[in-house]
């Protein structure tokens, strides 16, 4: 296969939703239909023993929820798919909103009782920075929920895009009969008992009287109607918008049950964007090119706890990527070669020889060579940007709860924050660390992986602080004079650049007056 077909069946995409809207499910049934498992796991169940293949981190069992992006990849249908399943909830949004920076499309999952949740909301914002193409499935059909026309308008109003309709829901609840296709203009009939698409029949004329004697006379008239009412009020579809961004196809179905997944992964194959050029501060990347680049969007520290090693994950942004071939690392300027990158299918990883534009690829760590951010290239100078860390929002001092394991805590701590889930600040003051995080949630996964993966433990003591913001000033005078004066609230990352920790928003508000030549950057990129 030559460079260009290879990247042209390439579809690299995110699952996005708000908690318990069954992101996770559906990792795991479009696993299924790629012949990636078979057997679906279940993220909360008594009886089924197997967990699901995304959640493959012990807390994340326990729980019952994604803390981590999980990457897999599989083939279907002639296509190479990389799927990104993501963490919804928001205590761990910044790991899903780097996510947002490696993929070329987004499925979004939306319960059809609950709706547009927060989350979600926030979610689709990032993609809309980014002109994302964004396809929205509508989980839980099976049960009781809103009427199928008011979702759709709540869709265009909370996510602030136009939808298009390519399936349709017969009934929902107790009385679901199954879907009607629009895409493929078939009809898929659902069987409780048997949880799969029994019957599919081609059926391009709903008018066509034999409809009754598959869905009866009350459901037929009332699919009659809402095809009328669709065909009016919605254009017919045209992959060009949805392409921009600016128009989000839906389907309906219920993953849990198996049921409108395989209509939602044949549609999305052929209308989702193969890898899309990609902007750097020098010029614009093109994924046909033949040099090889890419940046790294996530690391994650002990995927092998037996080996204690980070894997970094790498995009591909253009060319072929080759194993045991010299790139170069643009931030610390030498060339490296790889002996054994990975593809990864959640936790299982094989070594691979060669990748292409739109893949993800794992690199090993034992040393700490990788940032998240950091670009690699066939020798050209290239930086990808875009992957900020965000002002964290919460802070708590991180002390040794045991001081025979003070080298383990140590790194541990190291580990965990080069993931960029957390960022760790040493106060100037008194030199005590001060771990800092956007959600409460955040310090319980870190307490509980230092002591299960490295043998640490920690205790936490509450600080109160409002903000940490990155200072910075061409006014080499007056950055003196504020760190003086600041001298208690000043600390440094682990870059060793300087943070100023505001502990109100008052506080902020006057040094801000006070020191107007000083900047106050709330992002990690400036």
């Amino acid at each position: 296969m030559s460079l260009h077909e290879e990247i042209e069946r390439r579809r690299t995409f995110a699952i996005i939703s708000h908690p318990d809207a069954g992101k996770t499910t559906l990792t795991e049934k479009l696993l299924l239909f790629g012949g990636a498992i078979h057997v679906a796991g279940a993220v909360k169940s008594n009886k089924i023993k197997k967990t699901a293949t995304s959640d493959w981190m012990e807390i994340e069992k326990q729980r019952g929820i994604s803390v981590a992006t999980s990457v897999m990849g599989f083939d279907y249908d002639n296509y190479k798919i990389n799927i990104l399943d993501t963490p919804g909830h928001q205590d761990f949004a910044e790991d899903t909103f780097r996510t947002l920076t490696a993929v070329d499309s987004v499925i979004i999952v939306v319960d059809i009782a609950k709706g547009v949740e927060a989350q979600t909301r926030k979610l689709m914002e990032v993609c809309r920075m980014r002109n994302t193409p964004v396809i929205i499935f509508v989980n839980k059909t099976d049960r009781e929920g809103k009427n199928p026309f008011d979702l759709l308008d709540e869709l265009e109003a909370e996510l602030k895009i136009a939808v298009r309709p390519l399936s349709w829901p017969i009934n929902q609840g107790q009385r679901f009969k199954g879907v009607y296709n629009i895409y493929q203009e078939k009809l898929d009939l659902y069987t409780p008992s048997k949880q799969t698409v029994t019957e599919s029949v081609a059926f391009n004329d709903i008018n066509n009287p034999e409809l009754e004697n598959y869905i009866g006379q009350q459901d037929a008239a009332q699919l009659r109607e809402d095809m009328e009412l669709i065909n009016g009020v919605y254009d017919d579809f045209d992959t060009a918008p949805y392409l921009a961004g600016q128009l989000a196809p839906v389907f309906f179905g219920s993953a849990l049950n198996n049921f409108g997944v395989k209509e939602l992964l044949d549609c999305f194959v052929k209308i989702a964007p193969c890898p899309l050029p990609i902007h750097s501060l020098e010029r614009e990347v093109d994924p046909e090119e033949e040099s090889f680049s890419g940046f790294i969007f996530k690391i994650h520290a002990n995927m092998d706890p037996n080996h204690r090693s980070c894997i970094a994950f790498v995009k591909i942004c253009s060319g072929k990527f080759e194993r045991n071939v010299n790139y170069k690392h643009i931030r610390l300027g030498k060339m490296m070669k790889f002996s054994s990158p990975t593809a990864f299918m959640a936790q299982k990883k094989e070594t691979v020889d060669e990748a292409f534009a739109g893949d993800i690829i794992g690199l090993p760590d034992g040393g700490g060579t990788f940032k998240i951010g950091d670009t690699l290239t066939g020798g050209e100078e290239l930086h990808f940007k875009g992957i900020p860390s965000f002002s964290p929002e919460m802070f708590k001092y991180i002390e040794n709860a045991d001081p025979m394991k003070a080298k383990q805590l140590e790194k541990g701590i190291h580990q965990l924050m080069d993931e960029g889930v957390a960022q760790l600040f040493t106060n100037q003051f008194n030199g005590r660390k001060i771990v800092g995080t956007v959600g409460q949630l955040q310090f319980e996964v870190i307490q509980y992986r230092l002591e299960h993966e490295y043998n640490a433990i920690c205790r936490w003591e509450n600080i109160s602080l409002y903000k940490a913001c990155w200072i910075q000033s061409e006014d080499k005078t007056e950055l003196e004079n504020f760190k003086k004066r600041k001298f208690q609230y000043m600390a440094t990352d682990k870059e060793g650049r300087d943070v100023f920790l505001a502990d109100s928003g008052y506080v902020l508000q006057m040094a801000q007056h006070d020191f107007p030549k000083i900047k106050f950057h709330f992002t990690s990129e400036f």
